[in-house]
């Protein structure tokens, strides 16, 4: 493997002169960082950047914990969070958990000896305390730790608001949301406390189901739906707490010979592209996606120079009505 004394002799420079180069540190003539770069080149020289990140205080590293990567929704953020960290002069080191809280503990203590500039946290399985003790600039998303650590959220209450008055104003009445475990204490679960809030004020019939602590389990949305079918013969409108939820009550209604939209109106959340690909685009709540995985890179970063930040960041929704509504 070539080292950093062999790039040095190449060029013809000092070891100095080639770590300069690679920090981007001091004037530095553009003839000789060309000679600097083509010498790397020509032996394949790769810099070590945990051993750069030891001589400096940032290592330009981002790490992220997910609780599935092959979900669409953070498959969708991490390529976001993934673009602007790049567009930021950093790399992204990604982790998924699989809500695991074991896992999760390990991922940290991965990402701290790696001194990672901060961890954008997705994944919400541990304890506050956990949190606090990282020492790292932290974002989370969907999750209110403490007044000191920022999070960023779509407005989750609203979202439900505009979803459960839309299979109202449709005619529904008799609807269901189906979402994550409230004990999760995620903010998303404001979405089904707002369906409860609406379908109250309306005098409208509702149920509340939702998964356990797993709530990524395509084969419990299989379960509710059917245990929904069974109990609710009469269900014509359903809220689900994503749009893979709604994918699944699609294909629950298909199976059963329930119309959609004639029989049930169905309403997703999420607003991820895989919505139009499944026969009938679903409506949806649309999270800003791009927006938030931005937002998120901005705060580490921000946090990593110093600058104070606030610790709400509540972004906006649209309701985006398809053909199943």
């Amino acid at each position: 493997m070539p080292t950093i004394k062999d790039v040095a002799l190449k060029a013809g420079v000092s070891v100095t002169t080639v770590s300069r180069v690679l920090n981007n540190r001091g004037y530095l003539s553009e003839g000789l960082k060309k000679k600097v770069l083509l010498a790397m080149d020509e032996l394949n020289y790769r810099p070590n950047e945990l051993a750069r990140s030891l001589s400096r205080s940032r290592s330009n590293i981002i790490g992220l914990i997910i609780p599935h990567v092959s979900h669409p929704f953070f498959g969708e953020l991490t390529g976001y969070i993934e673009e602007h960290a790049y567009r930021n002069g950093c790399k992204l080191l990604l982790c998924n958990s699989w809500q695991d809280k074991h896992k999760e503990l390990e991922y940290i203590d991965m990402l701290r000896s790696s001194r990672v500039d901060g961890i954008i946290m997705g994944s919400h399985t541990l304890e506050v305390e956990a949190y606090q003790q990282m020492n790292l600039p932290l974002v989370t998303f969907d999750r209110q730790i403490s007044p000191d650590i920022p999070y960023v959220c779509s407005d989750n209450y609203l979202g439900g608001q505009l979803a459960t008055t839309l299979l109202i104003e449709k005619g529904c009445r008799n609807i269901a949301h189906i979402g994550g475990h409230p004990g999760l204490n995620i903010l998303s679960g404001l979405r089904a406390e707002a369906f409860a809030d609406t379908a109250a004020a309306h005098h409208v019939q509702h149920t509340l189901l939702h998964t356990d602590d797993n709530s990524f389990d395509v084969a419990a949305y299989e379960r509710l739906l059917a245990q929904l079918f069974r109990e609710q013969p009469g269900i014509d409108g359903i809220f689900a707490g994503s749009d893979m939820i709604a994918a699944y009550a699609l294909k629950a209604c298909m199976e059963r010979g329930r119309r959609v939209p004639g029989d049930v109106r169905i309403v997703g959340y999420d607003g991820i592209a895989l919505r139009n690909m499944l026969g009938l685009p679903l409506s949806t709540i649309r999270q800003p996606i791009e927006a938030m995985g931005k937002l998120a890179v901005e705060l580490i970063i921000r946090q990593v120079h110093g600058e104070s930040v606030s610790a709400e960041y509540i972004l906006p929704v649209e309701l985006e009505e398809g053909a199943t509504t």
